[in-house]
């Protein structure tokens, strides 16, 4: 795996939109906090673009990321939000230039499917962590969460434990490897492709947004009649945020999750603010780490050199 160079203070973050088109007024609010870091900003052309749920045209997308990552100048990606839409042009991208030109690139939600078809295409490490427009300008964004970007200016090795919230185990053990995954929705949408998730021993994220618990239990068979799930090492169950069933009667996603993953032959535990939520608890993706559940403890080895 390739990892990105650290940051510098003085150095140039590129915005982009590859996905739903952002609140520019958001994005103003959010620049101050990356200028406190002595970080400049550079915004790609497109970012102000709209084509109904899209943040332009898929070639408009496509070339400002190109752009961003051909330019030497830009040290950092960081997108502007997600939403829908960085799958239609993962068949686009250009994999050798992101190897050739590596730099940090964060993100998370529909940047999942740009998070798994680099790593799998381009041997980046990439970052799963919070977006501008979607997340920096709200006022729950929180200093736990603002610290988290501290990681992307020294090689730094990740704790996640109870200190950060409670943790439940749903199967026990311990068990380590490269930690990928992210939005669930996601995951199941590169199955099938040339990006399909790789799962083969390895630390799986999971999180997702405004799905029911029927909707998780479907997603999640999906992974398991595909082998995604035997194949893991382990399960790490961020947040699931929004997911308070319609429909009555209901299993509840502790139900969900326990049917799935109580015989699991790894370590499963859930809680972990990861995700759609206040604190982010943003990690690199790729990266070695260690899941314990009797020490309630993930270890992740730091993302940049």
């Amino acid at each position: 795996m390739i990892y990105p160079a650290r940051l510098k203070k003085g150095d140039t973050i590129g915005v982009t939109a590859p996905a739903g088109p952002p609140s520019i007024e958001k994005i103003k609010q959010a620049i101050p906090f990356f200028e406190q870091m002595g970080l400049r900003i550079k915004l790609g052309k497109s970012i102000k673009e709209v084509r109904g749920y899209l943040a332009g045209t898929d070639k408009e997308r496509l070339e400002d990321f190109h752009e961003m990552i051909a330019d030497r100048k830009i040290k950092a990606i960081i997108f502007a939000r997600g939403g829908y839409g960085t799958g239609r042009f993962a068949d686009k991208i250009d994999y050798e230039l992101i190897n050739r030109n590596p730099k940090i690139i964060w993100g998370y939600s529909d940047i999942t499917y740009l998070h798994t078809a680099i790593r799998q295409k381009a041997d980046l490490i990439t970052f799963h962590g919070p977006m501008l427009a979607s997340d920096v300008a709200k006022d729950e964004f929180d200093d736990f969460s603002g610290h988290m970007f501290k990681q992307l200016f020294e090689p730094t090795k990740l704790y996640y434990s109870e200190k950060v919230s409670k943790l439940v185990q749903y199967a026990p053990g311990e068990a380590e490897g490269p930690l990928v995954g992210g939005n669930l929705s996601l995951l199941v949408s590169t199955l099938g492709t040339p990006y399909e998730i790789d799962t083969k021993d390895k630390l799986v994220l999971l999180e997702d947004i405004g799905e029911e618990s029927y909707r998780v239990d479907s997603m999640l068979n999906q992974l398991r009649l595909a082998g995604k799930l035997s194949d893991a090492s382990g399960i790490i169950i961020g947040d699931f945020a929004d997911a308070e069933p319609n429909v009555d009667p209901s299993l509840t996603l502790n139900q969900v999750f326990a049917d799935y993953f109580t015989d699991f032959k790894g370590p499963v535990l859930g809680g972990f603010k990861i995700g759609h939520c206040f604190p982010h608890f943003s990690v690199p993706l790729g990266v070695n780490a260690k899941l314990s559940t009797e020490l309630k403890v993930l270890e992740i080895e730091p993302g940049v050199r």
